[in-house]
């Protein structure tokens, strides 16, 4: 299964925004002070995804960890996925969300990186600023890290892969990218990992 890859009903990739959106609302749930609360967030990522004919759980390993898998509607009868009815496990989405990505810490992450994006934003501009909450977004659902913590390779999968297919960068954006992450880790006082 891919980490952040799946298609829609047509055999279209399943968005990387949708995917991070269902991830946030998981989270959220998670941390829900109330079962009315949680529903709400159980229901409107359930709305989300079967815009694009797709479905969600939550699968508890034996060890605790917890993982949101992301899969075709037509898997499921009564409930259950049918293994008869399943043609390409690629089609489906699993988001770790225990670990590095406990929800208690995830919050604090999440509020960290968004400080970050504001200081960049404030100090040089709505391009950079963009950019730097794309790149946040980035950290924060694929890692589970503070941005300025991350590695050369993180920032090299962000830069090639990420940043163009899903941040829907316009010219502007696309011709500062570089120089937004560098201000990124500039406004934290962390070293630019040599990408």
């Amino acid at each position: 299964m891919h980490d952040h890859e799946a298609e829609d009903a047509e055999g279209e990739e399943l968005p990387e925004e949708v995917v991070a959106e269902a991830e946030r609302l998981t989270r959220q749930a998670r941390r829900a002070a109330d079962d009315r609360e949680r529903e709400a967030y159980e229901a409107d990522r359930a709305d989300l995804l079967a815009d694009h004919g797709f479905t969600a759980r939550v699968r508890r390993e034996d060890d605790g960890e917890e993982t949101l898998v992301v899969h075709p509607e037509e898997w499921v009868d009564d409930g259950t996925i049918r293994p008869d009815r399943v043609e390409d496990v690629d089609r489906a989405v699993e988001v770790p969300l225990s670990g590095s990505g406990d929800p208690d810490e995830w919050a604090d992450l999440d509020a960290h990186n968004r400080e970050v994006v504001a200081e960049v934003r404030a100090a040089h501009g709505d391009v950079h600023g963009d950019n730097a909450a794309a790149f946040a977004d980035f950290m924060g659902n694929h890692y589970a890290k503070p941005v300025e913590d991350a590695t050369p390779a993180e920032v090299r999968e962000f830069l090639e892969e990420y940043f163009p297919r899903n941040a829907w960068p316009d010219e502007e954006q696309r011709a500062a990218v570089g120089r937004s992450v560098r201000l990124v880790f500039e406004v934290t006082g962390e070293p630019v990992p040599e990408v």
